[in-house]
C-alpha cells in the first residue's frame, strides 16, 4: 500500500467517525427544536470572564485525633471481654478481666515479706534503743552501739521496701480490670475470652469520639499555598453514600518532605458535625493560584439526550440551547470550560419549559 493510498485510507476512516458524532450532536440540539410557543418569563445572566480560583486536588484519609492500643500490665488468662467491635463506649467503662490468680499470690508474698520485715524492724529497735541507753551509760563500747544502730537503720529500709512491694502488688491487681481511658468506641478485638495476656501485648484498639482529621499528602507547590488555621474544602462519602463537601481547618503541617514521594504531610481538622467516619477516604482541594474563566449558576445548567448545556438569550429575544463543557463545581457555581463567550445571556430561571425559538420576556439580569 502505497502512502497516498494510506492517507486516502486513514482520511476515509476519520470522515466515517465524524459522521455519527456530528448527527449525533445535531439531534441532541434538534431534540429541543419545537413550534415556539407563548413567551417565558426569565432570569438571564449576561456571563464575563472573571478570574477563578484554580485548586489542587488530593486524595486523603479520615483519621481520628486519639486512637489508642489497650495492653495488658498484668499476665494472666482472660476471663471474660464485655464489649465488641464497633460498640460505643464511656470513659471508665469495664472492657475485659484477666484471671487476677498470679496477682493474689503476689499479694499475699508481699504481705508476709511486709510482716516478717514489721517484726525485723521491731527487734532492731528495741536492740537499739536498749544498746543506745547502756552506751550512754557507758557501758558498752561505741563499736556495739554502732552496730545495732546500723542493724536499725537497715530494718526501717526493708520494711519501707516491703510495703512498697505490697502498694505494687495490689495495684498489679487492679490492672486484672481493664477500663476505658476515655469514651468513643472500639475498633478492633485483638484477644478472645481464654486466651492468655501477658503485659504489653494489645488487647483492644479504641478510637475517641472528638474530633476527626484527614491527612493528606500533598506537593510543593500546594504546601507553599498553606497557612495553619486555613480552611480548604474536603469531600467524603457520607453515610448516605453521596459525597459531601465540608471546610477543614489546616491543622498541622510538616515542612520535611518524604524523601521518596517528595511530598509533605498535612493535617486537616474536620467540623464536629461533619458526619465522616474514621477509615473514609477523602479529597482535599488546595487552592494554587488563579485563571480566568466563565461561571454559571448550577441552576442554568441542563441536560438534552444526557448532553450538559445553557438556554441563551438570542439577539431576536428567543431561547437557544447551547452545548457546553462544564468543570469543577465552586459552590453553587460551576466552572464552563467551553460553549460559551463573554456577553452571552445564560438562562438561569425560567417559569416555563424552554425549547429552541422560545420567546422570552421580562428579561431581568
Amino acid at each position: 500500500m502505497t502512502n497516498r493510498q494510506l492517507h486516502g485510507w486513514l482520511a476515509a476512516l476519520m470522515l466515517g467517525a465524524m459522521l455519527p458524532v456530528s448527527a449525533f450532536a445535531s439531534s441532541a440540539q434538534g431534540s429541543s427544536l419545537q413550534v415556539p410557543g407563548p413567551a417565558v418569563k426569565a432570569q438571564v445572566l449576561e456571563v464575563k470572564q472573571q478570574m477563578i480560583p484554580v485548586y489542587a486536588t488530593f486524595p486523603g484519609t479520615v483519621v481520628a485525633t486519639n486512637q489508642v492500643r489497650i495492653s495488658s500490665r498484668l499476665s494472666g488468662y482472660v476471663r471474660k471481654i464485655y464489649v465488641h467491635e464497633g460498640q460505643r463506649i464511656k470513659q471508665g467503662q469495664l472492657l475485659l478481666t484477666i484471671d487476677p490468680t498470679q496477682a493474689y499470690a503476689a499479694i499475699l508474698q508481699a504481705k508476709a515479706a511486709l510482716a516478717k520485715a514489721k517484726a525485723a524492724l521491731a527487734e532492731a529497735k528495741a536492740n537499739y534503743e536498749r544498746y543506745k541507753s547502756l552506751y550512754q551509760q557507758n557501758a558498752v563500747p561505741q563499736q556495739q552501739y554502732q552496730q545495732f544502730e546500723l542493724a536499725y537503720h537497715v530494718a526501717q529500709g526493708n520494711y519501707e521496701s516491703a510495703k512498697a512491694a505490697l502498694a505494687n502488688a495490689e495495684s498489679q491487681w487492679n490492672y486484672s480490670q481493664v477500663k476505658a481511658p476515655f469514651s468513643g468506641v472500639v475498633v478492633s478485638k485483638l484477644i478472645d475470652a481464654g486466651q492468655l495476656a501477658t503485659p504489653g501485648q494489645p488487647l483492644l484498639v479504641l478510637q475517641s469520639s472528638g474530633v476527626l482529621q484527614v491527612q493528606v499528602q500533598v506537593d510543593g507547590q500546594a504546601y507553599r499555598h498553606l497557612r495553619l488555621g486555613q480552611k480548604v474544602a474536603v469531600t467524603f462519602e457520607g453515610s448516605d453514600f453521596k459525597p459531601h463537601t465540608v471546610q477543614g481547618v489546616v491543622e498541622r503541617m510538616v515542612a520535611a518532605a518524604d524523601p521518596m514521594t517528595h511530598t509533605h504531610a498535612v493535617k486537616i481538622n474536620l467540623p464536629p458535625d461533619s458526619g465522616a467516619a474514621s477509615g473514609s477516604y477523602a479529597r482535599v482541594m488546595i487552592p494554587v493560584g488563579e485563571q480566568e474563566g466563565i461561571l454559571v449558576p448550577l441552576s442554568a445548567v441542563v441536560h438534552r439526550a444526557g448532553i450538559p448545556g445553557v438556554f441563551v438569550v438570542t439577539p431576536n429575544g428567543t431561547a437557544q440551547f447551547v452545548m457546553v463543557r462544564v468543570g469543577m463545581r465552586l459552590g453553587k457555581d460551576v466552572i464552563v470550560l467551553s460553549g460559551l463567550m463573554p456577553g452571552d445571556r445564560v438562562i438561569v430561571h425560567a417559569d416555563g419549559r424552554l425549547y429552541n425559538g422560545t420567546p422570552i420576556e421580562g428579561v431581568q439580569g
